[in-house]
């Protein structure tokens, strides 16, 4: 896959709504198209690993807390009069951190960094952000970053390296105005694209009545089913798969609308 056709997709949405879990099914659904794919967990609660699959007892150090790393690519340490790299080479950082988390699926964990977004320079917000930035030269097919609500903690950095938001919101009055939020920092951002996906519609409900109480805001909007296998198998979205829960279907036809680019 060359350069340009590498796929960089930013999912977000309130708390609550499934975004972690989203992300691991769109990582399994690129992953059986023989894809590469990096899913980085942005969100400082850090539950994307056992969504994946990863056993809840596996240790895993995040970047933030990579000391040495840090240190190696940003410059700041004892002796060095706190100069900092603020465009750091990171094209490393996925070999190096990168943790198996399925067939053609790496896991990077990036971890928590106090005051991010408040103008903080620190090294490890500094590096963080280099690698949102950089997506694009990292050598996956896809990537994958899970977030806290909201983009505003990495928000610029986010729309350099990342071409397409998925909003995800389900029915509810405050999800759907937090989306309402997200698409409007997203565009503000810059990132190119924004697909709100209505996650747990339940069946016969009338998509036309829900996409007029949805508003305008966004062009395009894919639905997600209320599915039982996710709450059965929680967290793992592996037996998921396994189990071929209707779920799966959907998030497959929203695997081939971004492969389509529609």
């Amino acid at each position: 896959m060359a350069v340009r056709d590498r796929i960089r997709i930013v999912i977000t949405g309130k708390g609550g709504v499934g975004k972690t879990t989203l992300t691991a099914l769109l990582a399994r659904c690129f992953a059986d198209k023989g894809m590469q794919v990096l899913a980085v967990d942005g969100d400082p609660q850090q539950n994307l690993a056992a969504t994946l699959g990863i056993p809840p007892d596996h240790t895993i150090t995040p970047l933030a807390e990579r000391k040495g790393y840090i240190e190696e690519k940003i410059g700041a340490g004892p002796g060095r009069g706190g100069l900092m790299i603020l465009n750091p080479d990171i094209a490393d950082v996925v070999d190096r951190f990168g943790i198996p988390a399925g067939k053609n699926i790496r896991l990077l964990v990036m971890g928590g960094v106090k005051n991010a977004g408040s103008g903080c320079l620190c090294p490890e917000y500094t590096l963080l952000s280099a690698v949102f930035r950089n997506a694009n030269v990292l050598p996956d097919d896809v990537v994958l970053l899970d977030t806290p609500a909201g983009l505003e903690h990495f928000g610029r950095a986010v729309a350099q390296g990342f071409s397409l938001a998925l909003v995800v919101s389900d029915r509810s009055y405050n999800a759907i105005s937090v989306a309402r939020e997200l698409r409007r920092l997203a565009s503000e951002c810059g990132i190119r694209e924004t697909v709100l996906v209505v996650n747990r519609v339940e069946q016969g409900i009338d998509r036309q009545a829900l996409r007029e109480k949805l508003g305008a805001g966004f062009s395009t909007i894919r639905y997600i089913p209320a599915d039982p296998c996710i709450a059965r198998h929680e967290p793992s979205v592996v037996p998921v798969f396994e189990g071929q829960c209707p779920v799966v279907e959907a998030v497959r036809a929203l695997v081939h609308d971004i492969l389509a680019g529609g």
